[in-house]
């Protein structure tokens, strides 16, 4: 039996940046009446605020919640009425002014930098420095077709991996490249989570798009979680319906709790 349900954000929750639906608002209340859930993504805080806790609601069940911003770099939970920050593995200055000069150079080298962006490119999330190809404020339909099969990404990711080996590279998102300290990713939001939340890995369930080499939620399930990939939130809507269905024991959805 499952404990904890961990989810990626976009692609598995909610499409790019974008906020969750009232679907799965729904389901997430659902869940969280019967068992604890996480979530790890490559946005930074603002961006779960603004994508998944405002649509939530100030509800009861948030007791229930974790927040890993930035693949796991970051740790929230919520205690007393409010958000409170467990931990946070920052850059130093001159890490992040390494690594944003090696995302120039391996953008300039590799040739795919597209014509039109909208709005910045690299972000500086304290915990970890994200490429947008298309900029932060890209349009989904834009985002989707530009590299569906990670394949411009790959070939960034492999000159970073040479010009910065000391720090860690994974692709997330549909257009994005996210660089955090080593051995800091999302296995590393794992092992928080069972340190923090006293979960067993074996307890645990983790839910993402981008669970392949290379990807950010492929070290999830390199750290030993039982893992599910799904396509898009619709998808992830169907496996959560059947584990709601399997974990309650208070009858709410068997009785007819519909979602």
């Amino acid at each position: 039996m499952k404990k904890l349900i961990v989810f990626d954000l976009d692609g598995t929750l909610a499409e790019s940046k974008a906020a969750i639906d009232k679907d799965m608002v729904t389901i997430l209340h659902a869940l969280l009446d019967v068992a604890k859930v996480a979530i790890i993504s490559g946005g930074d805080w603002p961006q779960f605020e603004k994508q998944v806790l405002a649509k939530l609601g100030d509800v009861k069940q948030l007791k229930n919640l974790s927040i890993l911003p930035t693949c796991g770099t970051k740790f929230y939970r919520y205690k007393k009425s409010s958000w409170v920050k467990i931990y946070s593995e920052d850059f130093t200055p001159d890490e992040k002014n390494e690594i944003i000069d090696s995302l120039h150079k391996a953008v300039e080298q590799t040739h795919i930098d597209p014509e039109k962006t909208w709005g910045q490119q690299i972000e500086d999330r304290g915990s970890q420095i994200t490429f947008s190809a298309l900029g932060q404020k890209a349009p989904l339909d834009a985002k989707k077709i530009w590299d569906p099969k990670f394949a411009k990404r790959k070939k960034i990711k492999t000159k970073l991996s040479f010009s910065i080996p000391q720090f860690s590279v994974n692709l997330g998102g549909t257009t994005s490249v996210d660089i955090t300290k080593p051995g800091i990713d999302k296995a590393y939001g794992i092992k928080k989570l069972k340190e923090i939340l006293g979960i067993k890995k074996s307890e645990m369930l983790f839910i993402g798009d981008a669970i392949f080499p290379g990807g950010n939620d492929y070290p999830a399930k390199t750290a030993g979680v039982t893992s599910v990939c799904i396509k898009d939130p619709d998808e992830t809507k169907r496996v959560v319906e059947g584990i709601i269905a399997c974990l309650d024991t208070k009858g709410l959805y068997k009785e007819g709790f519909t979602i």
